[in-house]
């Protein structure tokens, strides 16, 4: 079958009319992806760079989940040192309500020797010039102390009595004197004639019948539940609070850029800390209280310290996580640049071909309109 014989105004309006629909087809898939570069063929160069954009964006909205976990153990170990520190403050108030539980000294006398300081007098009464008495700290040996003579100055016997091993002495405000053991053991205080006094350290009166034994017991729990908060303090298994628990954040997809945040800055536990365990009855003297509240103070200060140090990170891992979010969206804007089609220039282009179209088909009507003037011959 041979060819069909077309003339030259025929073929060209019908070549037209297939570019016109070649177009259409173009343009209506666009509309219908909403993108100009559907694959390598439509354009190379923007479809490879948008695909290197978004592979880039891939991976950096990867690392924004690693981030937002940093951020969250950040926030489970801070708030961890707050429930800590309130602990302490609990703990130190526990502290300064054994210390209001004054217990009042034993007399230093026997039924017939007295050893009395008056208030508002420098002098020790009531003792003959021969007159002496021995102190004992537990186990150790007693010290015996001379009193001169009845006029023998306050300040001189209580220096006397201070210089020995784990005893204190003073003046309280009731004009009694005071002495005390510093180490928590039993105190013996006897005079000449052989007499025992009271046992200060631990057998002592308690005001109001408040028994320090109690507050001891209260600061040794607080003390368990201070380590059983820190165990908890933890987010996926991580906490930042104990010891091997170090976390690393990459902030690029090289992993050339990070930050380790160290668990090992402080360690949270109460020893730690050097908040130590009371034992039985070693808060019958106020200055192991004492000692007790300055073990919290500096333990506070540890944990403000710790928490400052866990502010300024938790500041890094936010600032890189915004820049991260905005760098995946400029990349992700740039590939859209490349690849998405206009729908408002589509629109029009595909009423254009369409309106194309139709002027085609007329034309090529009117082409063959020509070749039909042949007919009037016959």
């Amino acid at each position: 079958m041979s060819d069909v014989v077309l003339s030259a105004g025929i073929r060209s309006n019908l070549l037209s009319i297939q570019n016109t629909a070649k177009l259409l087809d173009q343009t209506q898939n666009r509309l219908a992806t909403g993108l100009k570069v559907n694959g390598a063929v439509d354009n190379p160069t923007s479809f490879f760079t948008a695909q290197g954009l978004n592979n880039r964006a891939r991976d950096l909205n990867t690392l924004l989940d690693s981030m937002d976990r940093a951020v969250q153990t950040l926030e489970a170990a801070d708030e961890g040192i707050k429930g800590v520190i309130k602990l302490i403050e609990n703990a130190k108030a526990t502290a300064t309500q054994a210390l209001t539980a004054k217990i009042i000294p034993s007399s230093v006398s026997s039924t017939t020797t007295g050893l009395v300081a008056t208030q508002n007098a420098s002098q020790i009464t009531g003792i003959d010039a021969q007159d002496s008495f021995t102190i004992q700290v537990g186990t150790a040996a007693a010290v015996t102390i001379n009193v001169a003579n009845s006029t023998q100055a306050l300040s001189a016997i209580i220096a006397s009595i201070a210089a020995v091993t784990n005893v204190t002495a003073y003046l309280t405000s009731d004009g009694k004197l005071k002495i005390e053991a510093t180490n928590g053991e039993d105190l013996q205080i006897t005079d000449v004639s052989g007499s025992t006094g009271n046992d200060l350290a631990i057998a002592g009166t308690f005001t109001n019948g408040v028994n320090r034994n109690s507050f001891e017991s209260d600061f040794n729990a607080l003390r368990t539940q201070m380590d059983q908060l820190v165990a908890d303090a933890s987010y996926q298994g991580v906490n930042l609070l104990q010891a091997n628990n170090d976390l690393t954040v990459f902030f690029n997809e090289s992993q050339t850029s990070s930050l380790t945040i160290n668990s090992k800055l402080v360690d949270t536990s109460t020893n730690g800390l050097s908040i130590s365990e009371i034992t039985a009855k070693s808060w019958a003297t106020d200055g192991n209280i004492r000692g007790a509240i300055d073990e919290l103070d500096g333990a506070i200060a540890n944990l403000r310290q710790l928490a400052s140090t866990f502010g300024g990170n938790l500041s890094v891992v936010q600032t890189r996580e915004d820049f991260t979010e905005n760098l995946v969206n400029t990349l992700e804007t740039g590939a859209a640049n490349l690849t998405l089609a206009d729908t408002n220039e589509e629109g029009a282009n595909l009423l254009a071909l369409q309106t194309r179209q139709s002027l085609g088909t007329t034309a090529l009507s009117l082409a063959s309109q020509a070749d039909q003037n042949v007919l009037q011959l016959f």
